[in-house]
């Protein structure tokens, strides 16, 4: 058959294939990568805010907070310091008390300064303060 032509790509069709594919994945692969950061974040919100109903359910119970020295330990075992907690769930509040995302205890204070307790992770970089993925994530930042 001396009239058919062969279908089929050419260099430069392939090529322009390829660098196209190649902007896709320079846009695309930074979000991607950025999202692991992004969910610790959020854990660690999460973190906080199941801490702070545990928190809350200790103040109900005893009427006061757990003081700085009983910590969130408090939440898992009952404290012997004073002021010892006379309604205290004999199943805790919590099972354990967990780390934030970054392998490092939340910081707890009470009283706080941004209000009758702090409850924080320091973030990425494990140290106070910061911008970005290094910024302290606390009760007091109810952001979603």
């Amino acid at each position: 058959m001396a009239g058919k032509t062969e279908g089929g790509f050419t260099l430069i069709e392939i090529m322009v294939v390829v660098v196209i594919l190649g902007i896709l994945a320079a846009m695309v692969v930074p979000k991607i990568l950025s999202r692991p950061d992004q969910a610790k974040v959020t854990v660690a919100r999460s973190d906080i805010e199941t801490i702070s109903q545990a928190l809350e359910l200790f103040r109900l119970d005893n009427g006061f907070y757990p003081t700085l020295d009983q910590g969130l330990e408090a939440l898992i075992q009952k404290p012997s310091s004073t002021p010892e907690p006379r309604n205290w769930n004999p199943e805790g509040y919590l099972k354990r008390v967990p780390v934030d995302p970054w392998g490092n205890p939340y910081m707890y204070l009470q009283p706080g300064n941004h209000g009758k307790y702090d409850l924080y992770s320091l973030g990425a970089d494990g140290r106070e303060g910061g911008e970005g993925l290094d910024a302290d994530i606390g009760n007091w930042d109810k952001q979603p």
